[in-house]
């Protein structure tokens, strides 16, 4: 039986926890590092972040979040056997097009501009695990349909397969993400989480705001079939 036991999200003006159904206002990505910092869901400061792209802090917002959900809490010291699998509808195009324009905007001068950028769709994940302390696998994947859903059941057959435990499952854009943690293990019966096929039901939605919706009231209910995975 594989459970989604935390569930982190933001967009461009708001982040949450579903399970325990905080939402939060914020004036904009920049201020958040500071404030996730005060409010613990950094335990510690993210090296090298002022340079991450915006996908990169995305996902690390997003996972600091799902693993608060989860109560799960990390160290650097201590790895977890927690892989992290992650997806987005350009891989990393645009960071590829901001090295571009700022090699234009240097004058075709230089083998590259001055801007430091990230050139693998995976590195968001890369980061996240070497923050969280992440020992398990780590893949970017892209899906034709680019639905959440898919992740999930990829994530979900992962686990069931045996590559690992645990999972985050992140959808990162640069406009919002949102991060799931797939765990094997009786988790939903003490009410600490949803079966996942509930929740893949719950991710197809029609806009992001609405399936953030739907997934934080569907903790109001207990789970009804202990037999799915």
């Amino acid at each position: 039986m594989i459970a989604v036991t935390g569930i982190g999200w933001l967009n461009h003006k708001e982040y949450g926890l579903a399970i325990g159904k905080i939402k939060k206002p914020h004036e904009g990505i920049d201020s958040l590092y500071s404030r996730f910092k005060h409010e613990s869901y950094f335990l510690y400061p993210v090296k090298n972040f002022s340079r991450f792209d915006i996908i990169s802090k995305m996902t690390c917002f997003c996972a600091a979040l799902a693993l608060k959900d989860a109560g799960i809490l990390y160290s650097g010291d201590q790895k977890k056997e927690i892989g992290i699998f992650g997806t987005n509808e350009t891989g990393c195009l645009e960071s590829n097009l901001d090295y571009f324009r700022d090699y234009i905007e240097s004058g075709r001068i230089l083998a590259r501009g001055n801007l430091f950028i990230y050139t693998l769709p995976s590195i968001p994940m890369a980061e996240a695990a070497i923050h969280f302390g992440l020992s398990g696998p780590l893949l970017h994947i892209a899906f034709n349909d680019g639905k959440i859903s898919s992740l999930l059941s990829f994530a979900g057959k992962s686990i069931m397969e045996g590559e690992t435990p645990s999972i985050l499952a992140v959808k990162a854009e640069e406009a919002s993400a949102v991060c799931f943690m797939l765990q094997k293990g009786d988790s939903v019966s003490a009410g600490k989480g949803l079966y996942l096929d509930n929740v893949i039901a719950l991710s197809d939605k029609s806009n992001f705001e609405e399936m953030i919706t739907s997934l934080t009231g569907s903790f109001d209910l207990l789970p009804d079939n202990p037999n799915k995975n």
